[in-house]
């Protein structure tokens, strides 16, 4: 059923570790809302990559990547959110916390909050749904058990980048709580500028 496991395995790492939207939201979202808003960005881009999943399981990603229009719809939606979020944290780090609770601005990410954009931002890159529909099946012998076994590696992939997002925050929130003032602000700035960045990149690209 399963070709080259240990293969997949290595591949699956590397992509996992090397940092991208994923990674850079994520930092973005614990800087904001501590431990808790980490977590919840990574069980949430965890939640978005299980959707795709099924979908490369199902054929359902093939179909949208042969679909132009469909796809940059869903890639333009997908880049403007990023570039939004970017946005935001842009505006945090000029923004004094002072000025902001004056202004009835909220300066936390509730993990409701952070669990939804990492959903929406890992939905919202069809990039991944065709990354998934080249990988898995490079790993998978043929047969009637194909979606099975397509299913089973996707969830093995979710559920080691789920690992490795919460092992980031929770390393991200130890060092966020000695960090104050210019710090604190700078990569707030640093993040927000990622984020902006990875959305001009993506809205191009066909």
């Amino acid at each position: 059923m399963f070709q080259n496991l240990g293969a997949f395995l290595v591949v699956s790492l590397v992509v996992i570790c090397t940092p991208g939207p994923d990674t850079a939201l994520m930092i973005r979202n614990t800087l904001s809302g501590g431990r808790r808003g980490g977590v919840a960005t990574a069980i949430g881009i965890t939640a978005g990559i299980a959707v795709w999943t099924l979908a490369a399981s199902a054929g359902v990603a093939a179909l949208l990547s042969a679909s132009e229009p469909v796809f940059r719809a869903l890639q333009l939606a997908g880049a403007a959110y990023l570039v939004y979020l970017g946005a935001r944290s842009l505006v945090a780090a000029v923004a004094r916390r002072r000025e902001m609770a004056a202004a009835g601005v909220a300066t936390t990410l509730t993990p409701r909050h952070a669990f939804r954009q990492g959903l929406l931002s890992n939905l919202g890159n069809p990039k991944i749904a065709v990354f998934f529909v080249s990988l898995l099946p490079q790993f998978v012998s043929g047969g009637s058990e194909s979606f099975f076994a397509l299913a089973v590696l996707g969830l093995l992939f979710s559920l080691m980048g789920l690992a490795w997002l919460t092992l980031y925050a929770v390393v991200i929130a130890k060092v966020g709580q000695v960090l104050r003032g210019r710090v604190r602000r700078a990569l707030d700035a640093v993040t927000g500028t990622v984020l902006v960045a990875f959305g001009l990149r993506l809205a191009p690209e066909r």
